[in-house]
């Protein structure tokens, strides 16, 4: 599977570092691009002060205008923004592609590519709901960063891990990463 794996600048580097840290186990292409203000978050909440990116995994500036995946001729499976700030979600919602990652995103879009957004931020205003609805009107997968609780996760690993399930499976990748409803604990 050819992947793109966006990191914004919303509170959360810990769901994009396990996504990525899974991901690497696996025999996927993935590509990466992490926006300026998403290496600060991720400086201030993951231990090791910033994420750390498998070194097999192609790593692109968010200026950069040389990834592959920023044209529609050469086909990728799916784009995944984790976790996804409300600005880039409302310039995804809006056509407004400024930068690698919002380019991405639209390309995904109009090819009718698997493209899944994780929101992190809340509560929501009003424009952040109508961005997400007509993000959805356009094809994209929501996957608020919403943790579930009935596989009794015992760290914080494991509810972060609840969330980053559910992108693999929209993704369709295997995976035993969390307890599925009414499964029991692998």
């Amino acid at each position: 599977m050819r992947l793109v794996i966006a990191v914004t600048g919303a509170s959360g580097a810990l769901y994009a570092q396990r996504l990525l840290s899974f991901l690497e186990t696996g025999d996927h292409e993935v590509h990466v691009v992490v926006s300026d203000c998403a290496r600060q978050v991720a400086r201030e909440e993951l231990e090791k002060g910033g994420l750390a990116i498998p070194p097999r995994f192609s790593v692109h500036g968010q200026r950069s205008l040389e990834a592959p995946f920023l044209s529609g001729s050469n086909p990728f499976s799916a784009m995944v923004i984790i976790p996804c700030s409300m600005g880039t979600a409302g310039r995804i919602a809006h056509g407004v592609s400024e930068g690698a990652i919002g380019r991405a995103a639209d390309v995904f879009l109009k090819e009718r590519r698997a493209l899944v957004l994780v929101p992190r931020e809340t509560p929501w205003n009003l424009i952040h709901a109508r961005n997400m609805v007509t993000l959805i009107e356009a094809g994209a997968v929501v996957i608020p960063a919403c943790p579930s609780f009935y596989g009794k996760p015992q760290s914080v690993l494991a509810l972060v891990d609840t969330v980053v399930a559910r992108v693999l499976d929209h993704l369709q990748i295997p995976h035993d990463l969390a307890v599925r409803w009414k499964e029991k604990k692998p």
